[in-house]
């Protein structure tokens, strides 16, 4: 059996906040910006997170790679915690963990070429590398992203955003990664340069191996990508499945909510389809509601809801939800 490239287990992100004027000794407020997250990432797997902005998507992304601190497990396929290593320790595997940013031109610097910024990451992890094979290399991967050769020694003020998103994503891939996190990586773009970018990522993905994880506020963005799908909401997970399944049969009102609000190109199907609203704003990560943190807008809650916790299922298809299954058959039950 295939082991897990990383296994997740119990991750958490605190963020301790003083308020202006707070004395030193005053005690700090806490935001829980990830909550107790699980997941294993197979091999060549693509894992799509979803969930409204707030839900805790990039803080997950960045504590795998020590951006925030963060407690809990994340073990890599040679049995190191990445949570635990020390910053020298983790030098070890930025080669193997490339990240690509929402934002292309700000994750870009632009006092560098094209050629400089692709280059940077082989010049920092294969230093026995000559200038000759560097360029070499340099050209190739921009040419499998889709970028000419003459463009090489221009700057990132020159290119479009789906363009500089091409650079990011070179220059992420330059190493070759055995997993690539993708954190909303066509949200700054136009629709039609978004289906451009994932549509590269695919092939690639597929040319390399790689695993992704990619994340996005927008299910129909991860839906072709994504072999499995999670669900993130105040930092906890929803609902996790394999892609055909989540879309197919939603068992979080959650998750139903969100897809619900995925527009259908189709004019007669986008009429006729089902609307869930999701009533109110989204909690305070400061004081998240006791019990379910979705109960708050939930349209199913019932007392229990505010006092116990829902664990997230066991099985291929995770659900933490006390009344889980399609809205209608709820509402036919306690009718």
């Amino acid at each position: 059996m295939t082991q897990p490239l990383l296994s997740v287990t119990d991750l958490r992100v605190t963020f301790a906040l003083h308020r202006a004027g707070d004395m030193p000794w005053t005690k700090p407020r806490l935001l829980h910006a990830v909550s107790g997250v699980n997941f294993d990432l197979m091999p060549g797997e693509t894992l799509g997170i979803v969930g409204e902005s707030g839900s805790g998507k990039s803080t997950l992304a960045r504590a795998l790679v020590q951006m925030v601190p963060a407690t809990g497990r994340a073990i890599w396929q040679d049995g190191a915690d990445l949570i635990a290593l020390t910053r020298a320790q983790m030098l070890k595997y930025r080669a193997d963990i490339q990240m690509v940013f929402q934002d292309p031109l700000a994750s870009l610097n632009p006092r560098m070429t094209v050629g400089q910024i692709i280059a940077e990451p082989l010049r920092t992890h294969h230093k026995g590398l000559s200038d000759t094979e560097v360029k070499a290399r340099v050209k190739e991967m921009m040419d499998r992203v889709g970028l000419l050769p003459n463009q090489i020694n221009r700057y990132p003020h020159e290119f479009s955003g789906g363009q500089a998103q091409r650079i990011g994503i070179a220059r992420a891939l330059i190493v070759k990664p055995k997993l690539l996190i993708c954190d909303e990586p066509v949200s700054a773009l136009d629709v039609s340069i978004q289906a451009q970018v994932i549509n590269l990522l695919a092939e690639l993905q597929r040319d390399l191996g790689l695993a992704m994880i990619f994340i996005a506020h927008d299910l129909s963005v991860v839906k072709h990508i994504s072999d499995r799908v999670m669900v993130l909401y105040l930092g906890r997970t929803m609902e996790i499945a394999e892609g055909r399944e989540l879309y197919s049969n939603p068992q979080h009102p959650y998750t139903q909510a969100l897809l619900s609000a995925v527009p259908i190109p189709d004019p007669a199907a986008e009429r006729a389809k089902v609307v869930i609203p999701l009533e109110g704003d989204l909690p305070s990560p400061m004081n998240p509601p006791s019990g379910c943190v979705f109960r708050t807008r939930c349209p199913r809650v019932e007392a229990r809801c505010a006092e116990v916790k829902p664990d997230l299922t066991a099985g291929a298809h995770g659900v933490a939800c006390h009344f889980p299954g399609p809205l209608g058959a709820r509402q036919a039950e306690t009718a």
